[in-house]
């Protein structure tokens, strides 16, 4: 019954005093509300009825496959595995291995890595003070060669007159042998490459040997006075951050085109400073100096800041110092 309907049969009865105390509006109104409750429950039952008990069994019904649809599905399966390259597969898999163990760093201690380090810089400096670039690289791969054997045979037991201790042969092996890129690259050890240019062998006399040292871009002149590990100081006439240049010759190109076009008020270059590592170069300041700055630079008296390799002093103090100078330079006459 209706609240209304309920309004008007207790107004039509209110003489009647058993039906007014029925009819009173506290107990209609309890009546009713539970009227309509009793109606919300029936049809929130309804809907979850309709909702989830429904479609849950119609689902049951309308994913039944047939005993031939289930056969052609497992011949479509069987027939992709069998054209798959599970060979060619396998053999990728095995090389991704291979190379990622080749790839991977060595955690090498610092106390082995200074060891190894300054054992390097003297195998060096035996070197001729006129050795290129081609022999430094034959003596520290001949060192390597040799230190390998040395931890090898260590590490069988076979000898015990080594400098390495046996709890660190293990290490050193793995360092020197897949991991020497990344072991060589990490202590500063880059040399670069050297080849004859065949298109110049009539070599003016008192040119330096340092023409042969191959570089990006065409050779350096004489009068670029270009020196392989060297680092001269000045002050800066262009940043050589913002200032990336092809090739070493480039850069001197650009301090002599400097020189020539300054203005009266302006420091002429008489200093440039190339960096051709592929990783970077060193430098104790708070930047990250990468491959291609050519810093300008005009000092009165050019001094050498690093010349060669870093001193054992100077890389206990600076731990990321390389072991030798990676910077390109040269005093231009202007």
């Amino acid at each position: 019954m209706a609240r209304a309907e309920w309004a008007n049969y207790c107004s039509n009865s209110g003489s009647n005093n058993g039906r007014g105390k029925l009819c009173s509006y506290k107990k209609s109104t309890l009546v009713v509300c539970s009227i309509n409750i009793f109606v919300a429950l029936f049809v929130l039952h309804s809907l979850y009825n309709s909702l989830y008990i429904y479609p849950y069994n119609d689902s049951i019904n309308a994913f039944k496959y047939t005993s031939d649809q289930v056969r052609k599905m497992e011949e479509s399966i069987r027939i992709r595995k069998e054209s798959e390259p599970t060979e060619l597969i396998k053999l990728v898999e095995k090389l991704k291995k291979e190379f990622l163990q080749e790839e991977r760093v060595v955690e090498v201690p610092e106390s082995l890595k200074q060891k190894i380090t300054n054992e390097l810089l003297l195998r060096l400096r035996a070197l001729n003070a006129s050795a290129n670039a081609t022999e430094q690289r034959e003596a520290v791969e001949g060192w390597r060669r040799a230190k390998l054997r040395e931890v090898k045979l260590l590490i069988r037991g076979e000898t015990t007159n080594s400098t390495i201790l046996p709890e660190e042969a293990g290490v050193l092996a793995r360092a020197l042998g897949s991991g020497w890129t990344m072991f060589s690259e990490e202590i500063g050890l880059w040399i670069p490459l050297q080849i004859i240019h065949k298109e110049h062998d009539d070599k003016p006399e008192g040119v330096d040997e340092f023409d042969h040292e191959i570089l990006p871009g065409k050779r350096l002149p004489p009068e670029c006075h270009g020196t392989l590990h060297t680092d001269y100081g000045g002050v800066a006439v262009r940043w050589g951050i913002t200032h990336p240049k092809e090739s070493a010759y480039d850069c001197c190109m650009a301090c002599l085109d400097q020189a020539k076009n300054a203005r009266p008020d302006e420091k002429k270059c008489n200093i440039w400073v190339y960096c051709p590592s592929e990783t970077g170069c060193f430098s104790p300041d708070i930047y990250e100096h990468k491959n291609q700055e050519c810093w300008l630079k005009y000092a009165e008296q050019p001094k050498l800041n690093f010349k060669d390799t870093y001193s054992e002093s100077y890389r206990s103090s600076h731990p990321n110092a390389p072991l030798i100078v990676p910077w390109v330079s040269g005093v231009v006459s202007v």
